[in-house]
């Protein structure tokens, strides 16, 4: 028996979870307010996880360490980290990092989360694991975050996560897609039943007060009477129901606080502000606070009590609220001396002896404050962003000088920057802008407060602004700071319509930046800014760059942005693949995401749809993740195109819709021209090119908001076939016209590809062939969907002239790699056609490959490559084991049975 009142569902649900780990892992969210008995449920899952010879893994989250990184994933992987020697080395090395078992470089939360879970895979291949996590709202941060990680990839691993949220609390765990187990109440006879068995001596009076107070509770309902017996009061008198219930539990605790002896309350005074919780160092410091030696037998008296269990090693607190209580029943005063305490004998934890010194004092102390500043960067180095944020405000709050404060804040706001946080950054703006700050901050802050503002419709004015302040950093010797205003104004300028001035101000700021042409951030900023005007430019800078002696991951990502802006699709996959494997190595998810998702439009142009159709899932579940959430609208409009392009209409036009939805009244061109075409496509695969032609005319409307400079050459071909079917050709002829002087200005591959297309398919019967002709001679070798498409349409134009023979050739070349890419509504165009010319064709599906997900053809790639499983989970940000099951489920829809296998199967035409 669990002893539980009432929890017959919740136990149910946890016991199915439980039993089935050795068969399969998964995730549970454990929901419920202060007291309601989301720890005993958790205390169950433990007990049944132990009596079936389970692992379990146990942390708790601790208001007072929630500045220190990654602690509580310490503290919950501690029983196995002996067996990280097993990882492949960046991901040791950046758990070990993060952990403080080593000293190494910041790593990246992501990495180490990965790090953390091919950990737990590996110890769970002996026996299942259970990760129980209490209260993980108070959970720092970065540790927060790794268990969210996990607990959406254990599903094909012998790892269960049972974690326990307090309703309303913000948290990570909160939007990672768990199952969640609301626990409510007791109802009125559980309640009852449950006082029966703690309270058998409450008269009838006192029994209708507590069922009330408690409102089936049970924390409520257990600590009440004890309260009143102690205090031989009314339980209304106790708690004033004014005061929301977990603040009315915490005034029962401190009652019982209050009637203990001084050096038992230092003790605990020392254990509820102490993150450790390690006995011999909170008796230290009580002894410290108190100048007399305290001994094990405070802690007995604090346990008899009710307050706290112990045991040689380490002190828990029987509920949080109790640790709470003890802080808010002592005054400032006291809670500064027992900072100090700690404070002083932590010498050999120069962190957290600073942390503790900090909060030991009243006003400003500059020595501290400069302690703390040096802090921030050891709390890096562990991983938490977050940790030094604290630490550098704290330190500002310490700091007598204006200037320095401000500098210190403005150095907070660019980590919280780095975070996304962009209520964070305001904050820190604000008050840093309170002080006096020199012209080089008054930039940074300026940068700052308005880079999360990308895309906002009309902001010429500001991306002026910016360049100014671009100038002015650079007058002062702050190139970097000039580079990263210009990149923000370029962003602006990409997202949204900021029109000529605007555009032409940020590239004559960079060109002024002397020795910083080739530079990537330059670069970026340039394309970015300027994708037509400055076209010519930034491909000849992009040729000088060698590709393979670039080893940093954001340079490349950068040099991938300018080629993708400008249009140049073969260059920018080259450098964003190169970037894509590089940041999957450093585990830099964010950047990851935009990677990703930069790349997929232009692997449509080249028709590599498979690793198309892998980023587009991936990249959007990165967005997600890390909170990007452009890019995830980004990742919804391009999933809508890969929609119409496959045939599926229906989806098209849902999803472009949906992604129209998440950006609407944002004025984001670049993104609403995305949607048009992915409603263009598909009204064009469905066979409707009237509706196509009205959805895809707006993206070379100047005046409409679907318009974008570079954006709309992906448009050119399918507006031309819409055109030619829908009666508007000469309309069409007008647009292609003005997209040819275009052309004359910027060398866009992309472009030049689309128009050659548009010409051969608009123009007369007359001069028709030699326009095809001509646009297949050109240099398509990586440009295979182009190519088909071409062939397609000529084949197409040669039957219809009554040359029947010689329309076979181009229709069978346009019908095999049509099929190969998986462009299922042109390739069976093709087939109807050769049809037509004579020649049938059956359909097919080469190799069954349209039976895998995304996910499943990326692994399979991979697996074909030679890469083992560790390698692809590596890479894909999986464990071994989901990559096994992956596999284990993919062979039978290639109909194989061995992984020597796939790689012919895969080239199988």
């Amino acid at each position: 028996m669990s002893g539980l009142f009432g929890r017959e569902r919740e136990l149910a649900e946890l016991d199915d979870l439980v039993d089935r780990a050795g068969e399969r892992g998964g995730a549970l969210l454990v929901v419920g307010e202060a007291g309601i008995g989301k720890s005993s449920l958790l205390d169950h899952a433990v007990a049944r996880s132990q009596a079936l010879g389970h692992r379990v893994l146990r942390a708790t989250g601790v208001p007072s360490e929630a500045h220190l990184p990654f602690a509580g994933l310490h503290n919950l992987l501690r029983p196995v980290l002996a067996q990280a020697h097993r990882l492949p080395g960046a991901q040791r090395g950046a758990l070990l990092s993060a952990l403080g078992v080593a000293d190494a470089s910041a790593p990246d939360t992501f990495l180490t989360a990965l790090a953390a879970l091919n950990l737990l895979a590996d110890a769970a291949s002996h026996r299942p694991i259970l990760l129980a996590v209490d209260d993980a709202q108070w959970l720092d941060g970065p540790s927060h975050q790794a268990v969210a990680f996990v607990a959406r990839r254990v599903e094909r691993d012998p790892i269960v996560v049972i974690a326990s949220l307090r309703t309303g609390h913000a948290s990570p765990l909160a939007i990672a897609g768990l199952r969640e187990l609301e626990v409510s109440p007791l109802d009125g006879s559980a309640s009852r039943d449950l006082l029966a068995a703690r309270a058998p001596s409450l008269g009838s009076a006192d029994l209708a007060l507590v069922l009330r107070e408690a409102q089936g509770n049970p924390l409520a309902l257990i600590e009440l009477p004890a309260a009143m017996r102690a205090q031989k009061a009314l339980a209304s008198e106790l708690l004033p129901s004014f005061l929301p219930l977990s603040a009315r539990l915490e005034r029962a605790f401190a009652g019982r606080i209050g009637d203990l002896p001084q050096r038992v309350r230092d003790v605990l005074l020392v254990a509820a502000i102490d993150h450790e919780s390690d006995v011999p160092e909170i008796l230290a410091a009580a002894s410290e606070l108190s100048g007399e030696r305290a001994t094990l037998d405070l802690l007995d008296t604090a346990a008899d009590a009710g307050l706290v269990h112990f045991d040689l090693a380490t002190v828990r607190f029987r509920h949080p609220l109790v640790r709470s209580a003890v802080v808010q029943s002592e005054s400032i005063g006291r809670r500064q001396a027992a900072n100090a305490a700690l404070a002083a004998v932590l010498a050999d934890q120069p962190y957290r002896r600073t942390w503790h010194r900090a909060h030991a004092i009243v006003g400003p102390d500059d020595e501290v404050a400069d302690e703390l500043e040096s802090s921030h960067a050891l709390a890096l180095r562990r991983g938490s962003v977050v940790s030094a944020i604290q630490a550098l405000e704290r330190s500002a709050q310490l700091t007598t000088d204006s200037a320095t404060k401000g500098r210190r804040l403005l150095l907070a706001a660019e980590h919280a920057f780095g975070l996304g946080r962009a209520d964070m950054v305001d904050r820190l703006l604000d008050t840093a802008g309170q002080g006096a700050l020199g012209d080089l901050d008054r930039a940074r802050m300026e940068w700052l407060r308005e880079i999360f503002n990308d895309g906002v419709p009309g902001d010429a004015a500001r991306v002026l602004a910016l360049c100014e302040m671009a100038r002015r950093s650079a007058r002062e010797g702050d190139d970097d700071l000039a580079l990263q205003l210009l990149l923000g104004a370029s962003l602006r300028c990409w997202w949204a319509d900021t029109g000529d001035a605007a555009r032409a101000a940020v590239a004559a700021a960079v060109d002024e930046l002397e020795g910083l042409e080739a530079d990537p951030r330059s670069v970026a900023a340039l394309g970015t800014a300027e994708p037509v005007l400055r076209a010519r430019q930034v491909s000849e800078l992009l040729s000088g760059v060698v590709l393979e002696t670039i080893p940093d991951a954001n340079a490349l990502r950068l040099y991938g942005q300018a080629a993708h802006a400008i249009g140049d699709p073969v260059r920018s996959v080259d450098f964003l693949e190169r970037s894509e494997a590089k940041m999957r190595e450093l585990g830099a998810l964010g950047l990851l995401s935009q990677v990703l998702t930069m790349q997929v439009l232009d692997r449509l142009e080249l028709g590599d749809w498979e690793r198309a159709a892998a980023e587009v899932e991936e990249g959007r579940q990165l967005a997600q993740e890390t909170g990007q959430p452009i890019w995830d609208a980004g990742t919804l409009s391009l999933e809508a195109i890969m929609a119409g392009l496959t045939g599926a209409n229906q989806q098209a036009q849902e999803l472009a819709s949906r992604a129209e939805q998440m950006i609407r009244g944002r004025g984001l061109n670049d993104l609403l021209s995305c949607v048009q075409l992915a409603r263009g496509v598909g009204w064009i695969g469905a066979g409707r090119h009237a509706e196509a032609y009205a959805a895809l005319g707006p993206v070379f409307d100047p005046s409409a908001e679907s318009f974008h400079l570079t954006e709309r050459f992906h448009a050119v071909t399918f507006f031309a076939e819409a055109a030619v079917h829908a009666g508007h050709r000469e309309e069409a002829l007008s647009v292609i016209a003005e997209l040819s002087k275009v052309a004359e200005i910027t060398p866009a591959p992309t472009l030049k590809v689309h128009l050659a297309y548009a010409r051969a398919v608009l123009a007369e019967d007359g001069v028709a062939e030699e326009l095809y002709r001509e646009a297949l001679r050109g240099e398509l070798t990586r440009w295979p969907w182009a190519k088909a498409r071409l062939e397609l349409a000529y084949g197409a134009w040669l039957r219809r002239q009554r040359r029947v023979a010689e329309s076979r050739v181009p229709l069978r070349s346009a019908h095999a790699i049509l099929a190969l890419i998986g462009a299922s509504a042109w390739a069976t165009r093709a087939r109807v056609e050769l049809r037509a010319a004579g020649e049938p064709v059956a359909g097919r599906d080469p190799g069954g490959l349209g039976r895998l997900s995304a996910q499943e053809l990326q692994i399979a790639r991979l697996a074909a490559e030679g890469l083992s499983n560790r390698d692809i989970g590596e890479r894909l940000f999986l464990s071994p084991r989901t990559v096994g099951s992956h596999l284990y489920r993919l062979f039978p829809k290639l109909d194989i049975t061995s992984r020597s296998q796939l790689a012919d199967r895969l080239a199988s035409p």
